[in-house]
């Protein structure tokens, strides 16, 4: 099925990307530098950027379909090459947002200590910094190879 009422499911698809992947950084980006934002957003980070992660592949295969449709064209492999790509920031983006909320969250830091003794010995902070400094860069990439992705559809499609 790659229409709805007639219409490509493709652009309505990337409406939920392009909403929840800028979403899903700024919730990281927020948990790593705010201290009460991480407390209060908690698991939904990680849980609205798998959703994310999980509506990349559907728009994507919408997004081949109706390159099928319309033909192949400079403008649409620009597109789909900067498309092709926002999996892969937006996959790290999930993996570090459930580490970064493992790495806070006082049950599961418990229960890893009890059963792996030697990672008390970690340090904690250093894991958290360099952690932290990942999120940030791979959630401004993510935001950004989502913009660029949009930016060359919408000049696909306009121009």
């Amino acid at each position: 099925m790659n229409t709805i009422n007639g219409l490509p499911l493709h652009p309505l698809l990337v409406h939920l990307v392009v909403v929840l992947v800028p979403l899903s950084a700024l919730m990281a980006i927020a948990a790593v530098c705010w201290p009460a934002a991480r407390a209060r957003l908690g698991i939904f980070t990680p849980l609205v950027t798998l959703v994310a992660l999980i509506a990349l592949p559907l728009t994507t295969s919408a997004g081949e379909s109706l390159e099928e449709q319309v033909g192949p064209s400079p403008a649409i492999e620009r597109h789909a090459g900067f498309g092709e790509q926002v999996i892969y920031w937006v996959g790290p983006l999930f993996a570090l947002a459930v580490l970064w909320w493992a790495l806070h969250d006082e049950r599961f830091m418990t229960t890893l200590h009890a059963k792996i003794p030697a990672s008390e010995k970690l340090s904690q902070r250093a894991v958290a910094v360099a952690l932290g400094i990942a999120t940030v860069v791979v959630a401004l990439g993510s935001v950004y190879i989502v913009f660029m992705t949009g930016d060359t559809g919408a000049k696909a499609v306009w121009s």
